[in-house]
């Protein structure tokens, strides 16, 4: 009897007309599927695609084939869905997070986590960019900033607020200005997007209802918020971060909040997961858990810039 694995592998390279693009889709390396299928047309003893070096085409056979099996295959995954919905939660979680709110607010709280669900095993992976949960294989992310494709559900945790933070050394002897503009007479840590290559700019907000852009000239210039916060921790310069990733070192007094009245919303921190009739119980668990989470630890009130 064939394997659900061997199946699957040949839908999704005849739904996308390549190996790699259902590898993507099944969290696999393209050469695990093109032996799956190799595997499935050995058994079958019949040619299921014409290959070449740009696209697969379905032979006669393959194209009856797929059609006899399409909707039997869904029913089989939807009854082990199913089964894994009512049962314990098990398997391999895979999880996108942004690394510096992930290793600071979630990562601590991980043996909890597995000492509810010893049968849960996740695999995090620590990623500033949005990812696509289909194409990439995810079962959750948390972040902000995702496209909302159909299927994919979000619950929100808290706000995405960006503020001013340097580190007391560098403000020694400075003073503190008072409002957006005063930072371009500052030195300045800046980030330059990986995706377009420009300088972020910000746009702050106040209680009063007024908008100022914050007038930063680069010091130091990175593409990643860890290392923006850690330069700024190091007293090189002003920064503008996210309320989250600074509020463990304004608690610690390694940073200090300058205007802080001013801050920029970016939006929201929120889980995100595929739409399912019938969601993974490992998945349910964890989403639970990060909500239940972010409620208990007051992750709305902390990570508010707005609060002042």
């Amino acid at each position: 009897m064939e394997t659900l694995a061997n199946l699957e592998s040949f839908i999704r390279s005849a739904e996308h007309g390549s190996f790699s693009e259902a590898a993507r889709r099944m969290s696999l390396t393209p050469a695990a599927v093109s032996r799956n299928v190799a595997m499935l047309e050995r058994n079958l003893g019949i040619r299921l695609f014409h290959r070449s070096t740009r696209k697969l085409v379905l032979t006669e056979a393959g194209e009856s084939f797929r059609s006899a099996l399409a909707d039997s295959l869904e029913t089989i995954q939807a009854a082990i869905g199913g089964a894994a919905v009512q049962g314990e939660p098990t398997g391999v979680l895979k999880v996108s997070l942004p690394p510096t709110l992930g290793v600071l607010h979630i990562l601590p709280h991980l043996p909890e986590f597995l000492e509810l669900y010893p049968g849960v095993m996740p695999e995090f992976h620590f990623d500033p960019r949005p990812v696509d949960l289909i194409v990439d294989g995810y079962d959750a992310a948390i972040g902000g900033g995702f496209d909302l494709n159909p299927g994919i559900v979000t619950r929100t945790l808290a706000p995405a607020h960006i503020i001013v933070v340097a580190a007391p050394r560098y403000m020694a002897g400075r003073v503190p200005p008072l409002d957006p503009t005063g930072l371009k007479a500052m030195n300045s840590i800046v980030m330059r997007l990986r995706q377009s290559g420009r300088i972020r700019q910000w746009t702050m907000r106040d209680a009063a209802g007024r908008h100022m852009v914050a007038d930063v000239s680069g010091t130091l210039v990175v593409d990643d918020p860890a290392a923006m916060l850690s330069a700024a921790v190091l007293g090189v310069g002003v920064a503008l971060v996210a309320k989250a990733d600074a509020q463990p070192h304004l608690e610690a007094g390694r940073l200090v909040r300058l205007l802080p009245q001013w801050y920029s919303d970016a939006g929201a921190i929120s889980v995100y997961y595929a739409s399912r009739s019938q969601l993974p119980a490992k998945t349910r668990v964890f989403i639970d858990f990060v909500t239940a989470l972010a409620a208990r630890d007051h992750w709305p009130e902390q990570f508010a810039g707005s609060l002042g």
